[in-house]
């Protein structure tokens, strides 16, 4: 049998792993972003048409994601000298600034330590990886996509808004859920406490599954 190296991938709910590395804006920490939530993206490769239409959909919703307190860092393994020719090309060719930096990671030390890197897709190149990390620097949420198949980067921004109404509730988001709509609240864990909820105004369909305001 061929002896394949063991890959460690992160997991929610665990702290982030921590890295230092170069970017666009300079040298940059993960323990910088404390305090802050932060999306953390990788892509395949730069002057590649899906991912340059990626960077187009993440400056366009950067503004949005900053007042919610979210930073973004992309990432990928070409060198800090390509990513400031190819974010600059996108900005005279295409008409969009890249407001948010871009880490170089040459040594793959991050792409590694993220699992970014998938041999079944390529031995080269980081998937298309997101990870949101919250305040804490606790990994909330990770996305992954093949090397043909870009991000619906909306569904990106749903996903922290999410995460972010239920860190203020403590109620959950059902399918489809967008900021506004109702929320779902935990089930009980009591006989009494299910026959209460029931009483509680809430708008229920079954004692177990009931909705609450998100505010």
């Amino acid at each position: 049998m061929e002896n394949q190296q063991q890959v460690n991938f992160p997991r929610l709910g665990e702290p982030a792993p921590e890295f230092d590395a170069v970017t666009t804006h300079g040298p940059i920490r993960l323990r910088d972003y404390a305090g802050k939530w932060l999306v953390l993206f990788s892509h395949p490769g730069d002057f590649t048409p899906v991912c340059t239409t990626e960077f187009i959909a993440f400056a366009e919703i950067c503004d949005e994601l900053q007042r919610m307190g979210v930073e973004l860092l992309g990432l990928s393994v070409d060198s800090v000298t390509s990513h400031i020719a190819w974010v600059r090309n996108i900005e005279e060719k295409l008409g969009h600034k890249i407001p948010f930096p871009v880490v170089a990671d040459l040594n793959k030390k991050v792409s590694v330590r993220y699992g970014m890197l998938h041999d079944h897709q390529s031995r080269t190149a980081t998937v298309r990886c997101v990870f949101v990390i919250d305040p804490d620097q606790v990994l909330r949420a990770m996305i992954y996509y093949p090397l043909s198949t870009g991000r619906n980067v909306p569904e990106i921004l749903r996903l922290v808004e999410a995460l972010q109404a239920s860190d203020r509730t403590g109620l959950s988001t059902p399918a489809n859920w967008k900021p506004g709509d109702m929320m779902i609240m935990p089930p009980p864990t009591t006989q009494r406490a299910a026959e209460e909820r029931l009483e509680q105004g809430y708008e229920c369909k079954e004692w177990y599954f009931c909705k609450a305001p998100m505010d």
